[in-house]
């Protein structure tokens, strides 16, 4: 399996980094983009450096490289994650408007019919945002927020994370044990 996970310039990068630590234990491979204010928060939110979590993937490209391999429909991929996912790259996705590798690469995977899963991260929402996720859910986009599920009593901010991230995985069947299921 490989998958393309984007991290972008929105509160919440803890999402994007943990994703990429659980991928890296299970041996996933993963192309990472992370844009530049996705490095700002990165900073601002976390003791990681951008290095460090590059490191974390197996491949890297710019947000700014378009020329990527992750930019065309002929680089094979299972689907892509943007975690967190900023309403910019959100309304970029929704209206086509591919200036990033981020957006680009999201729409590429809704090109060739593969999973798009967006960690949408704002509140409160406008009726832009609604009406930009309402677009990509019809078309099968998975708009997925990080909401915890307080059924698993969570004790800690770690375990309301790998919640979030547990439910990404499920999107693409990935087994995991990131949080307790409901009935067991």
């Amino acid at each position: 399996m490989k998958l393309v996970i984007g991290i972008t310039g929105s509160t919440g990068v803890i999402y994007g980094v943990r994703i990429l630590e659980v991928l890296n234990h299970l041996g996933i491979q993963t192309h990472l983009v992370i844009t530049e204010w996705a490095k700002k928060c990165l900073t601002m939110e976390t003791s990681y450096k951008p290095e460090q979590l590059k490191s974390l993937a197996t491949e890297y490209s710019d947000d700014s490289n378009l020329a990527s391999g992750v930019s065309s429909g002929t680089y094979k991929t299972d689907g892509m994650i943007v975690i967190p996912c900023s309403m910019k790259t959100l309304s970029g996705i929704a209206n086509g408007y591919d200036e990033t590798l981020v957006t680009r690469a999201a729409g590429v995977t809704l090109k060739e019919s593969r999973k798009l899963v967006l960690v949408t991260r704002e509140t409160p929402l406008t009726a832009i945002n609604l009406e930009n996720m309402l677009k990509l859910a019809r078309l099968g986009v998975i708009i997925l927020p990080p909401v915890p599920g307080f059924y698993t009593k969570p004790k800690s901010i770690d375990q309301i994370v790998d919640h979030t991230v547990g439910k990404c995985l499920d999107q693409f069947n990935i087994e995991h044990d990131l949080y307790k299921r409901w009935g067991t």
